[in-house]
């Protein structure tokens, strides 16, 4: 079965211009200005997309697919992701992650939800471990993990959170050390993905790091917008070759809208710059004592609703979707993020107030308009 997307305003998320795009399958074939379809074999759907912008589906790389919360006590632990709620926030692909519960949830759990994600059509990866210290894992190492399971990029861990462990230097030295090598025998790019808390300092230990010689791209600091001092560390960061994480739905000093525009005045390569949700974790806040006086839990939508602000603050189009898609991708290893022959037909058509008409994961209709027509298991009826 064929899929051609006549006259969309295709971004790659360069922009293209006025394109056809034909599906099949699982995956995009061909793409130009005029493409026939007369000559192909089987059943074609033909949509016309004249108005409509045409970009990758985007890549969400720090979700909660189990939940997260629980600071305030058992009945605080957010729910897991349902697949239409990722759906509609026009995510194709998402990287699950632990927090600050790292005992009555597991990577274990995480990797089952992550893997039905994958059954139900999206694409879907993790980070093992959590905020704490020893690393919890699926096989009993990071380094099995990561080099025996294909869907594992990385490691999760805190610095400089309360909630966290403090680890010392030597052992971050370890596990980024354990890190490599994995990723460099499974082929994988093998990431140290870093909940960066309000603490002071967040990026000395970071900094330390690199200055051991250990390769930046193994580094994804994330909620990097989080307070003054730590994003003015998070750009010198960027400007030295690394990814940058702004969180779409966190907490932050500034709008993230702002905080982008910001790094991009300040020097940082637009294509050093990623977005991600934090959807479905809790947002606790805390008194000067330390206690918590309230908890919500992060949209799943920020990215998406992010896309027209960051237009707003001048930030061309393809930029933007870049840093919810292609740079993402780059990041994290994988080969994602892009409308090219050959690729995941992981697809948004938009309308002009970035609004998504249809979503396409892996060539597979799930959105259309107002209707799901895929969701998942249990989700029918509610």
């Amino acid at each position: 079965m064929f899929t051609l997307l006549k006259n969309a305003e295709v971004y790659q998320p360069r922009y293209l211009g006025r394109q056809d795009v034909l599906l099949c399958g699982e995956k995009i074939v061909a793409i130009d200005t005029a493409l026939q379809v007369a000559a192909l074999p089987g059943q074609c759907e033909v949509i016309d997309c004249r108005g409509k912008i045409l970009a990758p589906g985007l890549i969400d790389q720090h979700v909660h697919l189990i939940g997260g919360g629980g600071e305030g006590g058992f009945a605080s632990r957010t729910p897991a992701v349902s697949l239409s709620r990722l759906v509609r926030a026009g995510t194709t692909c998402v990287v699950g992650v632990l927090g600050t519960d790292g005992i009555s949830r597991s990577p274990k759990d995480l990797y089952a939800k992550m893997q039905g994600l994958n059954r139900e059509g999206l694409s879907a990866y993790m980070h093992t471990g959590s905020y704490e210290l020893p690393t919890r894992t699926i096989s009993g190492t990071i380094r099995d993990d990561i080099a025996f399971i294909e869907r594992v990029l990385g490691v999760k861990i805190a610095l400089a959170d309360h909630r966290g462990s403090f680890p010392t230097s030597q052992e971050l030295l370890r596990i980024v050390s354990d890190i490599r090598v994995a990723a460099l025998l499974a082929g994988k790019k093998g990431l140290l993905h870093i909940h960066l808390g309000a603490l002071p300092d967040a990026f000395a230990q970071i900094n330390e790091l690199l200055a051991r010689g250990l390769p930046i791209h193994h580094i994804s600091p994330t909620h990097v917008a989080r307070t003054e001092a730590l994003f003015a560390d998070a750009i010198a960061f960027a400007r030295a070759g690394g990814h940058i994480d702004v969180t779409s739905g966190g907490s932050r000093f500034l709008e993230p809208a702002c905080a982008v525009k910001l790094a991009l005045e300040s020097g940082v390569a637009a294509d050093r710059i990623t977005i991600s949700s934090d959807g479905n974790g809790s947002m606790p806040r805390f008194d000067a004592q330390g206690n918590m006086v309230a908890l919500e839990a992060a949209p799943l939508d920020g990215n998406l609703l992010l896309l027209p602000q960051l237009v707003d603050q001048q930030i061309p189009l393809a930029q933007a979707l870049a840093m919810v898609s292609a740079n993402v991708a780059e990041a994290l290893g994988i080969d994602k993020g892009r409308i090219l022959p050959g690729k995941d037909a992981d697809l948004c058509l938009f309308d002009d107030n970035l609004r998504p008409e249809r979503v396409y994961a892996r060539g597979r209709l799930m959105l259309k308009g107002e209707e799901y027509l895929a969701m998942g298991n249990f989700e029918q009826g509610n």
